[in-house]
């Protein structure tokens, strides 16, 4: 029995990047050996063990061969004559398909370390073809590795425009899609993962309202960019740079414009009440995918409320205190929180306009939370029932509000100067 570290731990430690999951192969064992040796198998579809003592994931040697449609029709061999090549053959990128020896010696039989240093993402093999969820894992690899200056091998994309063509991706279930985008949503340029996708095809098909927004045109005045699918790109790198892993500031960035792709041809490139027809697509993506109640919430309210945001300081009081209660913002002040920075990352996700000032981001969670902090405790010796209550909390909470924009009058409100133009 052999045992070699693999995958990312070894990809990642030649790129120079923090050390992440260490998964290992072992070759030449079987289940009963790994059982025997105090490994406690957790894996449903193929051997896979935890070691007694690290709990780090080892693997049996194993080749997959390919015997229906989509990313679970596949036959594994897991039998010990599988050598090392055999199964880092079955891997989809060269530069995953590296093995580390205990004495810290490489195998490399793809020529992986070698497009690490080109940084190139090239498929191992035409196997490739054989699992669509690939297609979407090169596109979340280029989300984590673009900034380092790799790119697709021209040769695995056109393979991926192949298997796009073919109607394989068809056959991925929502929760795998999913997994996919919330992982390059939390990686520094979730752009890429849009444009991998959209250069072989497969946006339309796994996210057919975002690709509808390419091509459709903006104010040039104040989208310098024009084209809408490149705002969204610009807008999710900016919530990746303002909000690092959070994936709910990343998916209400993604979607917060998706009503401008309904936009009748006659008002462009004005989007009047983009923000309102925006509301059925997303929840429209958000059933199809399955998508967490709180990525909806947030996504939905960051479509309909985002140039509410931007005006703030036009906003009357009472406007901004029915604001934050259609948000559940005085139950949930983090999703003010992330609103505000989904926000942000709208504005200043604009050609030229990265570093534009956005005091509204601030200015709404203190506002938030200046609201919040009167509750029904303070207005309970008023000996108030039923709806009449509700009116003295709403009426408190809006004075609070009014009083600490007061506090704030001999500062430069909130907004002022950039407000008057509608940021669509």
């Amino acid at each position: 029995m052999e045992t070699f570290l693999v995958g990312g731990a070894v990809r990642d430690r030649l790129l120079g990047l923090p050390a992440g999951d260490r998964d290992f192969v072992v070759v030449g064992s079987t289940p009963e050996a790994m059982l025997e040796a105090g490994f406690k198998p957790v894996g449903r579809d193929f051997p896979v063990f935890l070691h007694p003592d690290t709990g780090d994931e080892h693997a049996l040697a194993r080749t997959e061969r390919k015997s229906a449609r989509g990313h679970r029709g596949f036959v594994v061999d897991a039998h010990p004559s599988v050598t090392l090549e055999d199964d880092l053959g079955r891997r989809d990128f060269t530069i995953n398909a590296i093995a580390e020896g205990g004495d810290g010696r490489l195998t490399d039989p793809y020529n992986g370390a070698h497009d690490l240093e080109i940084r190139v993402l090239r498929h191992v093999s035409p196997a490739f073809a054989e699992d669509p969820l690939r297609v979407l894992r090169a596109a979340r690899f280029m989300a984590r590795f673009a900034a380092l200056g790799f790119s697709v091998a021209d040769e695995t994309q056109a393979l991926m425009r192949d298997m796009v063509a073919g109607g394989e991706l068809a056959e991925l279930v929502p929760e795998r899609v999913w997994q996919e985008l919330v992982r390059a949503l939390r990686s520094p340029k979730p752009s890429a993962f849009l444009r991998t996708l959209r250069d072989c095809g497969a946006l339309a098909v796994v996210l057919p309202e975002v690709d509808a927004l390419y091509g459709v045109p903006q104010r040039a005045e104040y989208h310098p960019e024009i084209d809408t699918g490149v705002h969204i790109e610009l807008v999710c790198d900016m919530a990746a740079q303002l909000a690092p892993g959070d994936d709910e500031v990343g998916f209400a960035a993604l979607v917060h414009d998706l009503g401008k792709a309904l936009t009748p041809a006659d008002e462009l490139p004005r989007h009047i009440q983009h923000e309102q027809r925006g509301v059925a697509p997303v929840r429209a993506l958000c059933e199809r995918l399955r998508v967490p109640a709180a990525h909806r919430d947030l996504g939905v309210i960051t479509c309909r409320e985002h140039l509410n945001v931007h005006r703030l300081a036009e906003l009357r009081d009472q406007t901004v205190h029915d604001l934050l209660a259609r948000c559940d913002g005085f139950r949930k002040p983090d999703r003010i929180r992330r609103l505000a920075t989904a926000c942000e990352a709208d504005k200043r996700g604009r050609a030229g306009l990265a570093g534009l000032p956005y005091p509204q981001a601030g200015e709404l969670v203190r506002l938030r939370d200046a609201a919040a902090a009167v509750t029904g405790a303070d207005i309970v010796d008023r000996e108030l029932e039923g709806p009449a209550f509700g009116v003295a909390l709403r009426e408190a909470r809006i004075a609070a509000i009014a009083a600490a924009r007061t506090l704030r009058k001999g500062d430069v409100s909130p907004g002022r100067g950039t407000a008057g133009a509608p940021p669509a």
